[in-house]
């Protein structure tokens, strides 16, 4: 009998993987929900959806080997970070999800930057020249966009490749409307050196300014979580390591 292996748990869902079968666990139905039906509408490919019994989505492994893993080097080609840009542009050309999310206002991301920039500071756990320098960065991808629909979590070890092509891009649970950039940019978060293959892939519409303060943003508002839950974002090559690359 397979093993059950932990691939992922912390307070908010659960992924377990037994085979070649992911059991993803979730306490919020709607993130679930948006899966599949995210899942279901994108060009580009996914896992296969087994079945889905709230609270419990089971899909099928997606053939091939993740595109690289945070804080690691990619041994994958530009070649397949230029297939990958591609495959991100369709997802970003597809018309909008009629019913999957809204796209968080500047507003919203102000304020949750203004808080998050504050607690990294008095809390100790940033110093706070590393933390005002980035904030500055972050402040280029605070402008209006066209909403894309957006993976909205197009994390690298999310994108499956096999040869020279594109076999699976999973966990679409926050798929909706966005800044297309956000989606390229947490895809090369801590791989600046395949940005230039990426956009190559991606084509057009492209301001390498943006994706950089996406860099920033992102990381600024994602340290405190991945502490509170479990991770380590000061590991070699991670989100703390990205802050201080903008020094």
């Amino acid at each position: 009998m397979d093993e059950v292996e932990v691939v992922v748990a912390h307070s908010e869902r659960a992924t377990l993987r037994v085979g070649d079968v992911f059991l993803k666990v979730d306490a919020d139905q709607a993130r679930i929900d948006a899966e599949v039906e995210a899942m279901a509408l994108v060009p580009v490919p996914t896992p296969e959806v087994l079945w889905h019994k709230p609270p419990v989505l089971a899909i099928a492994a997606v053939p091939g080997t993740p595109l690289g893993r945070l804080g690691e080097p990619s041994t994958a080609s530009p070649a397949v970070w230029a297939a990958v840009g591609a495959a991100v542009r369709k997802l970003h050309d597809t018309p909008l999800p009629p019913r999957l999310g809204r796209a968080r206002g500047l507003d919203e991301l102000m304020a949750e930057l203004d808080v998050e920039c504050e607690l990294l500071v008095t809390n100790g756990v940033l110093p706070a020249d590393l933390v005002t320098r980035n904030r500055e960065v972050a402040e280029a991808a605070l402008r209006p966009w066209t909403p894309a629909f957006t993976h909205g979590d197009l994390q690298i070890v999310h994108v499956f490749v096999d040869g020279d092509e594109v076999s699976g891009i999973i966990d679409w649970s926050e798929a909706g409307p966005g800044d297309p950039l956000y989606d390229l940019a947490t895809l090369t978060l801590g791989h600046e050196e395949h940005l230039d293959d990426v956009v190559a892939g991606y084509g057009t519409d492209v301001d390498l300014d943006v994706i950089r303060a996406w860099w920033s943003l992102r990381s600024l508002l994602a340290i405190r979580w991945l502490t509170e839950h479990g991770f380590d974002p000061s590991a070699p090559g991670c989100e703390v390591d990205v802050l201080k690359s903008r020094m």
